[in-house]
């Protein structure tokens, strides 16, 4: 028959290895998670440097700045 407090460490030893694989695991997720939104904005921003360059390429900044139905609505 086994000792009560070497099964007990053992039962502790299973208890503190699951906990690490369920952090590890979440771990992962959140890692991948984040790899995602990284990505998704890094694109954004080189979207946005390569729009920004266009417009100081462009000619007049009235017309790189204008707006779809003007101040106030009024027309461009």
């Amino acid at each position: 028959m086994s000792e009560p407090s070497r099964d007990l460490s053992v039962q502790e030893l299973e208890r503190r290895l699951i906990d690490l694989e369920v952090r590890a695991a979440f771990q992962t997720q959140t890692i991948e998670a984040l790899d995602e939104v990284v990505r998704t904005f890094a694109a954004r921003v080189e979207t946005l440097e390569r729009n920004l360059a266009e417009l100081a390429n462009s000619g007049s900044p009235e017309e790189a700045w204008a707006v779809p139905g003007g101040k106030d609505g009024e027309a461009p």
